[in-house]
This record gives C-alpha cells, sequence and structure tokens, in this order.
C-alpha cells in the first residue's frame, strides 16, 4: 500500500470517529447496536479512486475539496433534506433562521437532481412574480442545476439586495418552461397575519413556524376576539408554510387542544424518540376551525393539521400536504462546518407517518379562478322593487346598500380566494347546524 493510501485510509478512519464523537458531543445518542468493524476492502477501493482522481482527473482538485465532495455525496445520498455544510454552507444557514436576510423568498428542496419549490413565502419577490409551490427550477441565470447541490444553488439565489436572477421553472400543465426574472431584497418574513373575515368570524395565517410564533398567535386571536363581540370560529391558513420550529408547530397545537398527545417522533437513537403533549386550555374555547392547507404545507405544517384532525378538533380543507415528515437535525463539526442529518420521522397522535403521504384533507378544495357566470343582460326584477309593494309584515327592512355590500364582499372573497370563500362558508355552516342542535 502506497503512502498515499496509507495515510488517505488513517484520515477516513479518523474522520470517521471525529464525526462519530462529534455526534456524541451533540446531544444524539449512541448507535443502540455495537458497531460493525471498519469496511477495509471497501476504503481501499475508495482510497484507489481518490488516488486516480488526484492524479489523472484533467484538473488539478486539493485534498480538502475531494474530502468535502465525498462526505457530500455520502449525505445527499442518503435524502433529499441530509447535507454537508461547510463553512459559508453552515453560515448561510445560521443567517437564514434570523428572520431576516437578502434572497428571493421560496423554501426549496432537491428533487430527482432539479431544485423543487416547497413554497413561496408571502410578500417576497418570488411570490409577487408568481412562482408555485411545485415549480420545478431547471436553471439559474441559464446554467442548469442539473448536478448541483441544494447548497450550491442556494448560494447562487442569494446575492446583493437590488441585483436579479432570471429562474426558469418547469410547471404541471405547463406547456413550456417558464422564466422569472426576480429581483433580490430582504426577506423579512412575519410568522403571523390575521383579520376579520366576517362579522364574528375570524382568519389567521401562518406564514412560517418560527420560535415566537406560539405568543403571535395568542395575540392574533385576543385582538379578533376584541374586534368582535363573539368569536364564532376561525379559518387557519397554513397553505405555502413550508414549516419550521417543532416546538411551534406543538405550541399552535396546544392553543387549540386541551389534552393528549400533539406528535411524536421516531429515530434509531433515543434522544429521536419524542413524544408531545397537549397541556389543559383552549383559547377557542371550542369554537370550530377550518385548516386550509395544500402541496406547500410542509413540515411543521403537517403536525399541526394533523394533531387537529386527529383530535377532530378542526375541518382540514383544501389539497393534499407535501409530506415531509422526517425531523432534521443540525450537528455543529469541530472545523466549523456542521452536518444536516435526518436522524426521525414524525407520526400523527393516531400514529400516521406524515413521510411521503402528507395531511389528506378532509373535503378537498382545488385552488379555481372563479367568475361570475351569471350576467343577465337585464337586473332581475324583484319584488321590493315593483311599484307600491307590500312593506314587509315583520316590520323589518335591509337597506339596498347594505345588501349590495354584502353580496360584493362575497364576490370579492371567492373571486381572490375561493378555497377561503369555502373555508368561511364552512364554518358558517357548522354553526347554523350547532345553533340548531342546541349547542
Amino acid at each position: 500500500m502506497n503512502a498515499l493510501i496509507r495515510n488517505f485510509l488513517v484520515l477516513t478512519v479518523g474522520l470517521m470517529l471525529g464525526v462519530s464523537l462529534a455526534i456524541g458531543r451533540s446531544g444524539l445518542a449512541e448507535r443502540s447496536e455495537a458497531p460493525g468493524p471498519l469496511p477495509l476492502d471497501d476504503l481501499r477501493v475508495f482510497t484507489e479512486v481518490f488516488e486516480k482522481i488526484k492524479n489523472d482527473y484533467v484538473e488539478a482538485r486539493t485534498d480538502k475539496d475531494l474530502i468535502e465532495s465525498a462526505i457530500s455525496g455520502m449525505l445527499t445520498n442518503l435524502d433529499p433534506h441530509s447535507a454537508y455544510l461547510n463553512e459559508e454552507a453552515f453560515t448561510e444557514l445560521q443567517v437564514g433562521t434570523t428572520g431576516q436576510f437578502g434572497g428571493l423568498g421560496i423554501e426549496i428542496s432537491m428533487e430527482d437532481g432539479f431544485v423543487k419549490v416547497v413554497a413561496p413565502i408571502d410578500d417576497t419577490p418570488a411570490q409577487r412574480a408568481g412562482m408555485q409551490a411545485g415549480d420545478l427550477i431547471i436553471r439559474l441565470n441559464e446554467k442548469s442545476v442539473k448536478g448541483m447541490t441544494l447548497t450550491e444553488a442556494v448560494k447562487i439565489m442569494r446575492g446583493d439586495v437590488g441585483t436579479s436572477i432570471e429562474l426558469t421553472v418547469v410547471r404541471e400543465g405547463a406547456e413550456k418552461p417558464i422564466k422569472f426574472n426576480i429581483t433580490r431584497a430582504i426577506i423579512r418574513v412575519k410568522s403571523v397575519k390575521f383579520r376579520t373575515l366576517d362579522k364574528g368570524y375570524g382568519y389567521i395565517r401562518i406564514t412560517q413556524f418560527q420560535s415566537r410564533t406560539g405568543d403571535s398567535l395568542a395575540k392574533a386571536i385576543s385582538k379578533l376576539k376584541n374586534e368582535n363581540k363573539t368569536l364564532k370560529g376561525i379559518v387557519l391558513d397554513l397553505r405555502n408554510n413550508p414549516g419550521g420550529v417543532l416546538n411551534a408547530a406543538v405550541r399552535v397545537s396546544d392553543a387549540f387542544i386541551d389534552k393528549g398527545l400533539i406528535v411524536y417522533t421516531e429515530g434509531r437513537t433515543e434522544d429521536s424518540d419524542n413524544k408531545f403533549h397537549a397541556t389543559p386550555g383552549d383559547l377557542l374555547k371550542g369554537a370550530p376551525i377550518v385548516v386550509l392547507i395544500n402541496g406547500g404545507s410542509a413540515s411543521a405544517s403537517e403536525i399541526v393539521a394533523g394533531a387537529l384532525q386527529d383530535h377532530k378538533r378542526a375541518v382540514i380543507m383544501g389539497t393534499r400536504s407535501f409530506g415531509k415528515g422526517s425531523v432534521q437535525t443540525i450537528l455543529p463539526m469541530n472545523n466549523g462546518t456542521a452536518v444536516k442529518l435526518t436522524t426521525a420521522r414524525y407520526f400523527t397522535p393516531n400514529g400516521r407517518s406524515i413521510q411521503a403521504e402528507g395531511i389528506v384533507p378532509d373535503i378537498e378544495t382545488e385552488r379555481l379562478s372563479v367568475s361570475n357566470a351569471d350576467k343577465p343582460a337585464l337586473d332581475r326584477i324583484k319584488e321590493a322593487d315593483l311599484s307600491g309593494h307590500l312593506e314587509n309584515g315583520n316590520g323589518k327592512k335591509k337597506t339596498a346598500d347594505k345588501e349590495k355590500t354584502d353580496k360584493e364582499d362575497k364576490k370579492n372573497l371567492a373571486s381572490e380566494d375561493y378555497q377561503l370563500y369555502e373555508a368561511l362558508n364552512l364554518l358558517k355552516g357548522i354553526n347554523i347546524m350547532h345553533t340548531r342542535m342546541g349547542r
């Protein structure tokens, strides 16, 4: 065995032991089964390939580059969410979790060698440009993404504020690729938005699960209660929410559930097995909830939707969610790099795995464009329009202006967001039935 192979074997074994030690220091329990002997024959093949690349490849590559590429390949071949983060990528990840950074505003993953849009973030350049969940990015500034790592793609998409980038995407149903020219901006992610939809009915949108999302949700509900004498129900909008912090998803679920299991995780180590339970108290005191989800609802969003569905606390409406039911743990290394490793799977309270299945809505409602099909040449004549008509015998009279305003509000909501319009109608229907049943 020549010196290069012998030294590289020592290096490889040391690297493997170093990763093992780093995992231990990062809080993961050691594997329950005893580790087997090192696969020396396989390592010899590995070092032979390393030597041939170093000596014969058309362009010179440093040992550091080759080793990092080998580690990266080892992780990216595990699943789409495991990755090796060099110092630059690790720094980028830490910047991205602060809630403010320069970029386009999309959550992405890798699929079949292309960059897949999990969801565009609300009020960002990508969302305003018209990018949608499920879009496959095939080119970045005319450079094919085939063969790129997710980290490399992110590095190209991020840049100085005010600069632009052209994204070419393939979209299901589109006849040809679509090009988007998007100008980078500071991305400020506001986790919770809310408003009153109709008297007594609130709307809460969670764009991303951050550390303070639970507190923001509680404040939103409090303000909606102040705006409405009685809060009869809410629509919780989790569409295009790519997920975020697990504890935030637990707190949001706990806000509406009095007791029981919210979510649990299972992995190969003891530290990967966790159960999260609800605490007493329901901020809505049993008022109905309709949760909106779609193909861009992932991870933490699916935890909330699954918990509320299993506890029969909400009606889930929309389309099947993304299906990211795996847990990633960031394991810092001693040299300033890190490993993002999938360590567990999520399960709903009833034991359903979210992974690659997603949450199936109780009521499937597609994203549709709605227009008014009833456009008569002349307005229909009603009894109230006839000259000398009798007044209502109950002495009640609804003004024409109020009637017109109500119709316009409903028409606008239906045309702007048909799924939300249907969710509001469902909430009203639930309340009507509860009232008639004396609840």
